[in-house]
């Protein structure tokens, strides 16, 4: 597959340029990581396709991370395996070589999504997890009165949550995944409660759809946060979120079992 970007990304987004300091920003959150550690089982080999930083990889497993970004490889902790450079749409392994495959926050970046998803159930013999947006949902956040546009490009991007469970196959399951208030994987949903946090540029650019707008909607969002933050108008709006401690946004977590199994 013809790389796209200088660094190897091979999606939409050039993690080369936007990746920079994205472990600052995006760690994974431990209750969502509970989600994904539950609907991986007791599986022992793991495969994480898209693996980025290598958020929500388990620790306590065999992990095999496969990710095209040479920005994102080289910010994997060091308690983590070195990930191989690869795309989800050509995985280099035998056919049900893992015990379980898992993608986050990936599967809309990836060129040819049904490829990625058939690759993925091909090389794996048990569940295959993948954390994603609803892209209908999106629009629950109180960022699409702020920044409509960038919300439009998020929706354009991921795929409906029915095409994951197609092009996965077998036995479905799609759980919403709530938010939490002080959620510390920083996506844009993760500072519902939070607005301030959005006003820093290094957290709007650990969210890629921000690299898809003008530059002149991020100043403008910004001019009108700030306004709003300043004379009450967003808590009069939206304050009860700050208390709020989760949100029921877009994330939702795909899990597809293999036929004939439990």
């Amino acid at each position: 597959m013809t790389e796209r970007f200088n660094d190897g990304s091979a999606g939409d987004a050039d993690y080369g340029v936007i990746g920079t300091g994205y472990t600052v920003y995006r760690q994974p959150d431990p209750f969502i990581a509970r989600l994904i550690r539950d609907a991986l089982g007791d599986a022992r080999k793991v495969l994480n396709v898209g693996a980025g930083a290598g958020s929500y990889e388990p620790v306590d497993r065999e992990v095999t991370a496969v990710e095209p970004s040479a920005a994102m490889r080289a910010q994997r902790p060091a308690q983590l395996p070195a990930a191989i450079k690869g795309v989800a749409e050509q995985l280099p392994f035998a056919d049900g070589t893992f015990d379980a495959g898992m993608a986050t926050f990936s599967v809309h970046q990836w060129q040819d999504l049904a490829a990625g998803l058939a690759q993925m159930r091909r090389v794996t013999r048990g569940p295959v997890v993948i954390l994603s947006c609803d892209p209908a949902r999106l629009t629950r956040s109180w960022l699409n009165d702020y920044a409509p546009e960038m919300i439009a490009v998020e929706a354009g991007r991921y795929p409906a949550i029915a095409t994951l469970g197609r092009g996965l196959g077998g036995h479905v399951e799609v759980l919403p995944v709530p938010i939490p208030l002080n959620c510390t994987d920083g996506f844009s949903e993760a500072y519902y409660g939070r607005p301030e946090r959005l006003l820093d540029p290094g957290a709007r650019r650990a969210n890629s759809a921000w690299s898809f707008v003008d530059p002149a909607i991020a100043e403008r969002f910004a001019r009108d946060l700030s306004r709003d933050l300043a004379d009450g108008s967003w808590d009069a709006r939206y304050g009860h979120l700050r208390r709020q401690p989760y949100f029921d946004g877009s994330l939702r977590l795909i899990i597809s079992r293999p036929a004939g199994r439990d």
